[in-house]
Order: structure tokens, then C-alpha cells, then sequence
């Protein structure tokens, strides 16, 4: 289920539309990358339909404002995890305050799993996943993963997630008034998570074959 079902989507977009530059959008990002449930879908495409309608931004800037905010958020968590170790992240997901914040032991349970069967890909394929993607820092964290690794490929992850919600915000600055601006994020927002499984799946064939084609042999 989407996050924009579970909580007032349409007073976040509100705050969010009010409080739009490279600085809040740099801030939410971070927020949603951490612990706190606040999704990007409400924040990237209003900005860069913002940025395409007014010129106050520009929609490369915003791209780099909210992967930049997706990786500090994502080292937030990668830091804690760290530090406090595994009994007590299940313990806070098990916590009224983790299921305040939609993380429960079956998510980071579900986020570990996915770690381990990909590896240092996880994090790259991870940020384009719905659910798995606010969470993946977090196994990576427990697992105490090479730190220049994590950053590599949380940067990419995030910044390719980035740009489809880039091209939705101005996709939509081109086609929708102001007015039914939220509507419309709403309703593409399922399509953006199945694109986003889409990548992951592509991602993860590519490695599967990467594994298993034929060595070429260059010995002579």
C-alpha cells in the first residue's frame, strides 16, 4: 500500500508547497529518508513544477538538493544502526513510537533479508524500491558495510529515483493547473512504484547474468 494512504498526504503537500527552495527540499528529503515516514513523491515533482513554472529553481538543482538530503538521511540511519546495534532497532520498531513512525520488526526484518541476498547492490537497488527504500540504510548500518560503498551507491540509487520524480513534476508543469497539482501526484504514484520495482528487477537480472555468463578466456 502506499504511504499516501496511510497519512494526511494532502496537509503535507500543503506545507511542502508552502515552504518550496533547495533548502526545504534538501530537509525533507533528509526527513524522508530516516525514521520518519514523509514521502518524496509529495516533495520532488512539486518542486520541479515549481521550478518549471516560476524559474525560482531550476529542476537540476532540485535534483541535486533532494539526493543530497536522500544520502544525509540515509547516513543518519546508517550511523545509528551502527551505533546502537540490532536488539535496539527491533526494539524501537516494536515500540508505539517505530509503529508511529510505520517501521515495524517485519519491515527492518524484511530490509536485513534484502541485504543479504544483494549485498552492497542492496542499497542502490533499494532506493528505488517503495518501503524497502526509506529503510535499506538500516541493515547496512547493522552490517557495518564499507562507508565509501554506502555512500556510492545510496548517491546513485537516490539521484536515479530523483530524476523520474524530476520528470513527473515536469511532465505535469506542462500538462496540469496548480489546482490539481496533488491529484494528479496521487494518482501516478502507484504507476511511480511499480516503475520503481520495474528498475529493481532490472537491476537485479543484470547482476544475476553478470554472475553467471560464460568468463571470457584470455589466456592465449
Amino acid at each position: 500500500m502506499s504511504i499516501l494512504a496511510l497519512i494526511d498526504a494532502q496537509g503535507l503537500f500543503n506545507i511542502v508547497w508552502e515552504h518550496m527552495s533547495y533548502f526545504w527540499v534538501f530537509l525533507f528529503m533528509t526527513i524522508e529518508s530516516s525514521f520518519i515516514p514523509f514521502p518524496s513523491e509529495i516533495v520532488v515533482p512539486p518542486a520541479a513544477f515549481i521550478a518549471m513554472k516560476t524559474g525560482e529553481m531550476t529542476v537540476v538543482g532540485v535534483g541535486v538538493a533532494a539526493t543530497a538530503g536522500a544520502l544525509f538521511g540515509s547516513i543518519i540511519n546508517y550511523v545509528l544502526a551502527m551505533w546502537i546495534g540490532r536488539p535496539i532497532v527491533y526494539g524501537f520498531a516494536r515500540s508505539r513510537l517505530g509503529a508511529i513512525c510505520m517501521i515495524t520488526p517485519d519491515k527492518i526484518q524484511r530490509s536485513e533479508e534484502y541485504f543479504d541476498k544483494h549485498g552492497a547492490m542492496s542499497t542502490f537497488i533499494g532506493r528505488l524500491i517503495p518501503v524497502i527504500r526509506q529503510l535499506i540504510s538500516i541493515p547496512a548500518g547493522l552490517a557495518r558495510m564499507n562507508f565509501s560503498k554506502f555512500v556510492f551507491y545510496t548517491s546513485a540509487g537516490a539521484a536515479i529515483w530523483n530524476i523520474i520524480l524530476c520528470g513527473l513534476g515536469v511532465l505535469l508543469a506542462k500538462t496540469v493547473d496548480e489546482k490539481d497539482l496533488f491529484n494528479r501526484i496521487e494518482y501516478y504514484n502507484d504507476y511511480l512504484s511499480y516503475f520503481g520495482y520495474g528498475i529493481g528487477v532490472v537491476c537485479v537480472l543484470y547482476i544475476v547474468w553478470q554472475l553467471l555468463k560464460p568468463k571470457k578466456n584470455t589466456q592465449k
